[in-house]
């Protein structure tokens, strides 16, 4: 039979866990430990403190049916993980941090006033070579900025005519040879 040493030691190595009366009571006495803990799971403070609040609700949620609350610290680390590991397989937009922002391509006479003059004389008449019909639907429709519905309202025609008119007149225009020049 071993004696330990120094019992206070052995007893700060087994804290005794505390009982908590409410959730409130629990948030603020373990809030620092738990944030520490989603801290860890995230490189961002913010995200950390989110993650940790989206964890103390599902917490709140269950709080009745946790009948051990010695229990409590294992329940929102592992509500912190699955939490955590549901956003990572949600994200769809990988997000890279960096340094400078890339600089802005530049458009196609965008600073030149005579550059944009020249390019929209040149989209004009490539306009102006569709046929009537197909150009009275795409002036409707981004020169006048009406709908599909509206532009088959002013011409008596049905949405899909508007539709088909006027992607293949946008087409034409993409393989127009003076504005294949342009780009």
């Amino acid at each position: 039979m071993t004696t330990p040493v120094c019992t206070s030691a052995s007893a700060a190595a087994a804290p005794a866990r505390q009982t908590y009366t409410s959730f409130a009571s629990y948030v603020r006495a373990r809030q620092p430990v738990l944030l520490r803990t989603a801290r860890s799971l995230t490189a961002n403070p913010n995200d950390a403190e989110d993650l940790l609040q989206t964890a103390l609700a599902k917490t709140y949620v269950a709080w009745e049916r946790i009948e051990d609350q010695r229990a409590l610290d294992g329940y929102v680390r592992r509500a912190l993980v699955n939490t955590r590991t549901s956003q990572w397989r949600k994200r769809r937009v990988d997000e890279f941090a960096c340094d400078e922002l890339p600089e802005p391509e530049t458009v196609p006479g965008g600073d030149d006033p005579a550059e944009r003059q020249a390019l929209h004389d040149a989209m004009w008449r490539a306009v102006l070579r569709l046929p009537a019909r197909q150009r009275a639907m795409v002036v409707l429709r981004y020169y006048e900025d009406l709908s599909e519905a509206q532009t088959a309202e002013v011409l008596g025609v049905s949405v899909g005519t508007v539709k088909s008119a006027v992607s293949r007149a946008l087409g034409k225009l993409r393989e127009d040879p003076e504005l294949t020049l342009v780009r």
